[in-house]
Formats: structure tokens, sequence, C-alpha cells
């Protein structure tokens, strides 16, 4: 059986030969440098972006008796023993303030960043049968990590909403939040720009050194004690040297800032140019470090 052949010529004026009737849909052209991010493939491979963002979402769950409803069940688990150990026994926790919505301010965006760290750390490793298969651009994974937490996230300070609510409407805290609150959606681009490159950074190594794999688990669990979530930050004692290692955190306005915003504390907003600039740097790093690893990834893996 022969197959017949055309060979004509592009507008460019380049000869080329290929089957009657066949295009062709891929195009191999060289490696782009790093600072290339080609949002134009991504958004080609939108759909497949949405559908791991669905996998995400609906694989963490499946075949649980109590389903989707962890996703509530696990910030509020944990706001009430906080709530309980550290705000009712220890008094760690701001007083004029119920300690569950103190805890829950904290522990939402807290969970936030560490599962987007956790799982973009480990994208590469985790989707390795699915990208040494077929091509797609490689920063969908992260991508669909991110998105399906952000999914999550939402859920999770929704519920924080309806507990401040009931408080206020019960007439045991009157809720009342400030202008501040406008500024959550700013807060939750810095947290997201935060946790995704330090994701990125931390996959690209993994990739060469597989000790990080589990390091990484113990790193962000360590992180938590070294940001004002168990406690707020003005409970620590000025010009200490605990004070500047808290205050060294990137992590540390930003979750002071969710307090701020969500409860109407405190809030030195100036603060929040210190995680712009570390997470504006992580980025930068972190795409450098996976876009050189991706071309070599699968004889790695």
């Amino acid at each position: 059986m022969t197959e017949t052949h055309d060979i004509g010529t592009t507008p460019a004026g380049t000869v080329w030969e290929g089957a009657v009737g066949r295009t062709w849909d891929v195009v191999i052209r060289p490696a782009s440098p790093w600072w290339r991010l080609d949002l134009k493939e991504i958004w080609r491979y939108r759909d497949l972006l949405s559908m791991l963002i669905y996998r995400d979402l609906t694989a963490l769950y499946k075949q649980t008796i109590l389903g989707p409803v962890w996703v509530l069940v696990q910030p509020l688990l944990t706001s009430i023993m906080f709530a309980v150990i550290f705000g009712l026994m220890a008094r760690m926790s701001l007083a004029g303030y119920p300690p569950l919505l103190f805890y829950m301010a904290a522990v939402v965006p807290w969970s936030f960043f560490s599962v987007v760290v956790t799982k973009t750390a480990a994208t590469l490793t985790t989707n390795a049968p699915l990208m040494t298969k077929v091509y797609f651009p490689r920063l969908i994974p992260p991508l669909s990590t991110l998105g399906s937490s952000a999914f999550t996230f939402l859920v999770q300070l929704a519920l924080f909403f309806v507990f401040a609510l009931f408080y206020r409407v019960s007439g045991s805290y009157a809720w009342a939040p400030g202008w501040e609150l406008l500024l959550l959606p700013v807060l939750v681009l810095l947290e997201m720009a935060l946790a995704l490159g330090a994701g990125l950074l931390v996959a690209a190594l993994t990739t060469k050194y597989r000790d990080l794999a589990f390091v990484i688990g113990f790193a962000v669990q360590l992180l938590m004690y070294m940001s004002p979530v168990i406690f707020p930050l003005a409970k620590v004692q000025e010009g200490s040297k605990l004070r500047m290692v808290v205050e060294a955190n990137p992590l540390t306005p930003v979750i002071e800032g969710f307090r701020g915003s969500l409860l109407g504390s405190e809030m030195h907003w100036s603060t929040l140019w210190y995680p712009a600039i570390v997470s504006a740097v992580l980025i930068v790093l972190g795409l450098a470090l996976f876009k050189r690893v991706e071309r070599s990834f699968a004889d790695v893996v």
C-alpha cells in the first residue's frame, strides 16, 4: 500500500512535504529561554488544566464517608483544637476576639500555603507517568494544584464568614470588619505567589535530590511554629531574637494581614512589601530552575 505526497511551499517560501490531507498539530521548536512562559500555549491547554483541577478535587476525598465535607472538617477541627489548647488554656490569643475565629483566621490561610507547597513540590514525580508519554506545558500540573487548592481555600474562607455571622447574630461577639477587608484579595495573591514560587523551587530540586521529598513535610510543619499561627506577633517581645526570627518569615505579614482583614485587629500594612519582594524572587528562581529541569526531566525520573 502506497501513500501519495504533495510538495508545495508555505507563504514564507519554505519547501514542505507531507501526506495529502494531513495537518500537523505539534510543531517542534528549539528550547525557549526560561523567562518565556508561553502563556498562549498554556491557554491552549486550558481544557487539560480544568480536567486536572477537577481530578485533584474529586480524587482526594474519593471513597470516603464524609466526602467533600472533609474540606470543612479539617480546618474546623484544627481551629477548635488550637482555640482550646492555646487560646483558652495557654491564653495565647488576643483578648477581645473569640478564640475560634482568632485561630480560624490564621489556620485557613496557613493550610492553603502548606498544601500548595507540599503538593507542588511533588508535582513532577507524581505526574511522571503522564509527562513522559504525552506533551503538554509542564507548568500545567503546578497550576492545577494551585487552582484546586485555591478553590478549597475559598470554601474554607466562606466557613469563617459563616461562623463570624453566627457570633454576630447570637450577640456573643460584634463582628464588624472594616475597610481592611477590601485588601483580602491582595493577601490571597501574595500567598499564592509565595506558595507557588516555593513549590516550583522545591519541585525542581526534588527531581535530582530525592531526599527533599522526605524533608519538605517536616520543613513546612516547622515553618508553622515560626509563623504567627498559634500566637499573634503582639505576644512576642519587641527586640528579642525570637521576634527577629518570626519577622524574618515572609509569611508573618501575610498571616497577620489575614487576621487584620478578617477580624479588624491591628496590622501594619506597610510590612507587606517584604513578602511581595520575597514572592517575586521565589517565582523567578522557581521558574528558572523548573524550566531548566523540564528539559531533562524524562531522563532523570
